[in-house]
């Protein structure tokens, strides 16, 4: 049985940003240093029965890269100012010797001589907050909706895709001052110097010092993976709201990858303490956010029942979305777990011996 044509009136608000978002879990990452978060593809309509939001006036009826870019620039804004701030507080912690960076490379206690480096770390971990943001943003649209929202949904919607963009900006300027400090450091001739730093920021195992082994590659992973995902969302009425909501749901994954990557090469989170403590705290409304997705969803053929088909395939799809469900209360008590008692399996305490020579380039 086929549908029937959809009105020109209702055509229309299938294509405004206010419709319904399809479900994902929208990541960045997160970022320390050294790490590329996941940018977050925004949300789309997706046709689950919902009524869409009416457009505001002067909105296309497709959201566009071009016109959603031009609305970024305040967000931007305060990501630069954002970004500022963090340098000035790396830089100081550094100088003071507080930063456990200085524990794990002594030779970085110069701030000056490494500025460009601890830039990069605050593009990072600027690119982690308004990483998180967007997973935030995208779990609340892509969920059953609160009946009050400050803003409406339209404009939260376009907030969504604005954050992302200025996510992926956040990455790209992150990942190229990484590249330009060690250009910066490298004795080499300048050519030979470039072609050594892009093997090592870009190429999976180009990086093959200490920890940056694994961490380099799976920051680089959630890099690629992230750019192309954000994007995806402005060419979704030519691949299909299906497909797209599939590679869609793809994002947690590199929301993983890039909290992954943080704790395991972010100097600054490089111990157990306070500062490692809250990079898994912010991850509690998340993996909330999550669960309540996932009990709640907006779709009635997404919802769980109370008892399998029976169908095999309906049997492995009951079990599967019951197996993510009870995954997800486990990383939620897996994270209370981390947060209360500051332990999470990292170093917990730093060594007498300072001297080490743990090199980022």
């Amino acid at each position: 049985m086929t549908n029937p044509s959809p009105t020109p009136e209702q055509a229309a608000a299938a294509e405004t940003p206010g419709s319904a978002p399809a479900p994902t879990d929208n990541p960045v990452t997160v970022s320390g240093p050294g790490t590329p978060p996941a940018a977050v593809p925004p949300a789309t309509a997706s046709g689950d029965g919902r009524v869409p939001a009416p457009r505001t006036a002067g909105e296309s009826r497709r959201p566009t890269l071009r016109s959603d870019l031009r609305a970024s620039w305040p967000d931007g804004l305060v990501a630069l100012l954002i970004t500022a701030a963090v340098f000035v507080l790396l830089y100081v912690r550094i100088r003071n010797k507080t930063s456990s960076t200085v524990t794990v490379m002594p030779f970085m206690a110069d701030a000056g001589g490494f500025w460009m480096y601890f830039l990069s770390q605050a593009f990072g971990w600027s690119a982690l907050l308004w990483a998180w943001g967007t997973v935030v943003l995208g779990l609340m649209l892509s969920g059953s909706r609160p009946g009050r929202l400050p803003i409406s949904a339209p404009r939260l919607e376009r907030l969504h895709r604005t954050t992302s963009l200025n996510t992926m900006a956040l990455i790209a300027a992150h990942a190229l001052l990484f590249a330009a400090e060690l250009v910066r450091h490298d004795t080499a001739s300048w050519n030979s110097a470039v072609a050594t730093a892009f093997v090592e920021a870009f190429v999976p195992g180009g990086y093959d010092s200490g920890t940056g082994r694994i961490a380099i590659p799976v920051g680089q992973a959630a890099l690629y993976l992230a750019i192309p995902l954000g994007l995806l969302f402005y060419v979704r009425h030519r691949i299909g709201p299906r497909t797209w909501r599939v590679l869609h749901r793809c994002v947690i994954v590199v929301y993983v990858l890039s909290v992954w990557h943080t704790l395991l090469y972010g100097t600054n989170v490089w111990y157990d303490g306070w500062f490692r403590t809250s990079v898994w705290l912010l991850q509690l409304p998340i993996a909330a956010l999550l669960l309540l997705r996932l009990l709640r969803p907006a779709r009635r053929s997404e919802k769980l029942s109370a008892r399998p088909g029976a169908g095999a395939g309906e049997r492995t799809r009951w079990a599967l979305r019951l197996g993510g469900r009870l995954a997800v209360v486990a990383v939620v008590v897996a994270l209370v777990a981390v947060v209360a008692t500051g332990r999470d399996g990292g170093r917990s305490v730093p060594p007498e011996d300072t001297s080490s020579t743990h090199n980022h380039d």
